[in-house]
């Protein structure tokens, strides 16, 4: 497995790391776009192959938790929604669950927990270059679209956040229902034993045991779900994609 998940690694990092430093801007330049392009399924086909959807992130003990958990993106949305919450400790959120599903939902953090209440102890690893180990407590996403009903219609799960990247230009990603029902991937809204912090995404991020660390979306506002993300933003699935990056992420 270890093998394994070093290879996807690699072939990853090596596709994001063509024209990127940190997670800074890929290069707007036209060949950049079709290697990565091409990296890119390459790299799907890879894990299709290698990482059936029972393969499970590595899960560590609370002795391996990282001393410190580095932020990195927004550390701190500045829209008038994501302030007017944070003003009153997030007592006001709810989660907007709609798109191609049988029954809309607004769901606060108490209604997420009653759904599911669970803890997880993975490791995120950044395409930076850095991981860190981190206690995480939330909700499986399977269980909120259980609890909404999916169209046959759905393929993506979409996550709107409320933190803009540019003027006008929130940050979104996706993933596909296999990835979203997933037994690791999370809804979380507590880390390392404590409320989310603010850097970190409060009130609520999703968590991918088995993608790098710029899929993980955070300051969650609405999950939609759609047969397609053609018409979102450029159309590439999340805001780094569409700045080039790869749309799976797999380690």
């Amino acid at each position: 497995m270890s093998d394994r998940r070093s290879f996807l690694r690699m072939a990853v990092m090596g596709a994001a790391g063509i024209a990127l430093a940190g997670c800074d801007r890929i290069s707007q330049s036209g060949w950049g776009t079709r290697v990565l392009g091409s990296a890119e399924g390459l790299n799907r086909r890879v894990q299709a192959l290698l990482s059936p959807s029972s393969a499970m992130a590595k899960e560590y003990s609370e002795a391996e938790i990282s001393s410190v958990f580095h932020p990195n993106g927004t550390t701190m949305p500045g829209t008038p929604a994501y302030q007017a919450l944070m003003a009153n400790q997030f007592r006001d959120y709810q989660l907007q669950v709609d798109g191609l599903v049988s029954r809309s939902a607004m769901l606060s953090i108490d209604e997420l927990k009653r759904l599911d209440d669970r803890t997880q102890i993975t490791r995120h690893d950044c395409v930076e270059g850095w991981s860190a180990i981190g206690k995480w407590r939330g909700t499986l996403l399977s269980a909120v679209l259980d609890h909404v009903g999916v169209s046959p219609q759905a393929e993506f799960v979409v996550f709107h956040c409320f933190d803009e990247m540019d003027v006008d230009t929130p940050y979104y990603e996706s993933v596909d229902i296999r990835e979203a029902r997933h037994p690791q991937t999370l809804l979380a809204f507590a880390l390392n034993n404590q409320p989310l912090p603010i850097p970190n995404g409060a009130p609520l991020r999703l968590r991918l045991g088995r993608q790098l660390g710029y899929k993980q979306a955070k300051y969650i506002s609405r999950i939609e779900l759609v047969s397609s993300f053609k018409n979102i933003g450029d159309g590439k699935g999340g805001y780094w994609e569409d700045q080039g990056y790869e749309w799976y992420a797999g380690i």
